[in-house]
């Protein structure tokens, strides 16, 4: 038991420094080509952020814990929300673009209830239900595109990775990801089975927290410098992909196994979302005051969980 806590640990800080590594290189990457802030959060680095949620679920479906595959990410998406924008709320108003609040927010939420949807029509994420996830993943990508082409004036970066040291970041960090997230399935179904925890409790809480560390970190350090658009692109980006990509490169790989339990977390993803959205609908912030109410939010769903 206590070795597989101290392996969970070691997994996590791994898995942390892994995925910053990936952030670095890959940002670094993406601003050489002068590509808009925003759009580097909605993408490189929610990408990045999300290696983690991925790894894990892969390694789960591989290693015959489905419940820890969907857990991990109707938890991280929950999380993502109520947890890391309540805390970096909390440190400093988010302002937030319009385009994420009139499309990027809504469409959040429309495809947490596809997923739930499918999940309740035919109990899986099945390889047909992942190519449409990944279909939907590529139309997103392509409206990202177009939003690029408006008229939006990319910052002026300093460029100050050379290519090399980009290359051994990407590398290094990716298989970091990929040895850390092994290593935290194995340790935290052996402690779920220890402390007859289900799969599903585990993926929703335990490693739905370590797999949002990223994403935290990310938050948290924009708020501080008063990159806005990086932090709430960055979390929205993050459980768009969380849903399209990760649950869709999975299912492709095998079918996920939708417990019927996942409906009522779905519901909890689906109620963060509106949230997110009915307090920034009017002025394109999100306050001190919605941070609060984000974490309260999230200690009722962790009592829900435990009870």
């Amino acid at each position: 038991m206590l070795t597989n806590i101290i392996l969970l640990i070691i997994g996590f800080a791994v898995l942390t420094y892994g995925a910053d590594m990936f952030i670095d290189g890959a940002s670094a990457l993406a601003r050489r080509f002068h590509i808009p802030e925003i759009v580097i959060g909605l993408t490189v680095v929610a990408f990045g952020t999300s290696l983690s949620e991925a790894s894990v679920s892969i390694a789960s479906v591989l290693h015959g814990a489905n419940g820890v595959a969907v857990g991990n990410i109707l938890g991280s998406n929950i999380a993502n929300i109520f947890l890391v924008l309540g805390i970096t709320a909390i440190i400093s108003t988010l302002t937030i673009q319009k385009n994420t609040v009139r499309y990027e927010i809504p469409f959040v939420g429309f495809i947490t209830v596809l997923l739930m949807w499918m999940g309740a029509t035919y109990g899986e994420i099945s390889r047909v239900g992942a190519g449409v996830l990944i279909a939907l993943l590529g139309l997103f990508m392509l409206y990202l595109i177009c939003f690029t082409k408006q008229d939006l004036e990319p910052e002026q970066y300093i460029l100050n990775m050379s290519g090399l040291r980009m290359l051994i970041y990407l590398v290094v960090g990716i298989a970091a990801v990929i040895f850390s997230s092994n290593l935290i399935v194995d340790s935290s179904v052996n402690i779920a089975r220890a402390l007859n925890i289900s799969e599903r409790i585990i993926g929703l809480t335990i490693i739905a927290f370590g797999t949002s560390l990223p994403e935290l970190v990310t938050c948290i350090v924009a708020a501080l410098k008063k990159r806005s658009d990086l932090a709430v692109g960055n979390i929205i980006g993050s459980n768009i992909i969380n849903i399209l990509f990760v649950l869709g490169i999975t299912g492709l790989i095998k079918p996920i196994p939708f417990e019927p339990t996942f409906l009522i977390d779905g519901a909890i993803g689906v109620i963060a979302v509106v949230m997110l959205w009915l307090f920034t609908a009017r002025n394109y912030k999100l306050t001190r005051g919605s941070g609060v109410i984000f974490i309260l939010s999230y200690c009722a769903y962790l009592t829900y969980l435990f009870i």
